[in-house]
């Protein structure tokens, strides 16, 4: 059976053993070996893959984290070393959870459920949820995270904040991960929005003040960069009396 997987995981140690159990003992595919989750999701632009062998505990981003960004049709197999993830991780496509370390005889069992899976016919595997419906200014979108779309309004956020490949949708209550890049969700939102750094789009609506090239929403104290103070500042000043 033809399967390409991805590892990831920030030890090294269990990248190896999970590496050496895969090559020893199935056909697949070992597409590539990722030490955190931006590495990952980078890798995956250009490298599809079928499963994710996906580490929970890892800096910058958490497997759960990662695993709400994928493409609904790629399948997962947990590991970690808390048990206590287990209930939360079968809220994703997953096969299977594993337990650290990892033992060949638990592997075994893994890889038994992983090829049942992928042996099943297209029309009996679980059924994908719907596509993610982007931002278009319009009063309200969806933001997908693991099997749920989240509703979001428009007037509910507070700011958008960009990490390399993602951005996170701040809101007074959700704070939800969307892979697309900040860039990308600002030429899609309503004139309410505004550039004031790299890394921030901020709602203009919900700004509490704006004072010493910062803007602040609630406890939040945003920097404003040179770069679009500006183009800022002019939008604010037609409100200014």
């Amino acid at each position: 059976m033809s399967i390409r997987c991805l590892i990831v995981d920030d030890e090294p140690n269990a990248v190896s053993l999970l590496e050496m159990f895969i090559r020893q003992n199935t056909p697949w595919e070992l597409a590539g070996k990722c030490y955190d989750a931006p590495e990952a999701l980078s890798f995956l632009k250009t490298h599809p893959v079928d499963l994710i062998f996906l580490d929970i505990n890892m800096p910058h981003l958490t497997g759960m984290e990662m695993a709400a960004l994928l493409p609904p049709s790629t399948s997962i197999v947990f590991t970690t070393a808390y048990s206590e993830y287990a209930a939360d991780s079968y809220g994703f496509p997953t096969i299977d959870y594993l337990l650290k370390p990892i033992t060949l005889k638990r592997f075994y069992a893994a890889l038994q459920k992983i090829e049942a899976h992928f042996a099943k016919p297209a029309d009996l595997q679980d059924p994908a949820p719907a596509a993610t419906t982007p931002a278009t200014g319009e009063e309200y979108f969806f933001i997908k995270s693991g099997r749920m779309l989240h509703k979001v309004l428009l007037k509910d956020i507070l700011y958008f904040e960009g990490e390399k490949e993602y951005a996170r949708l701040v809101t007074p209550t959700q704070r939800l991960l969307i892979y697309r890049r900040l860039k990308d969700i600002g030429e899609q939102l309503s004139p309410s929005f505004a550039r004031v750094h790299n890394s921030y789009i901020v709602n203009i609506a919900r700004l509490d003040s704006i004072r010493d090239n910062h803007v602040f929403i609630g406890n939040k104290q945003i920097p404003i960069s040179e770069k679009f103070r500006e183009a800022f500042m002019n939008r604010i000043k037609e409100k200014v009396f």
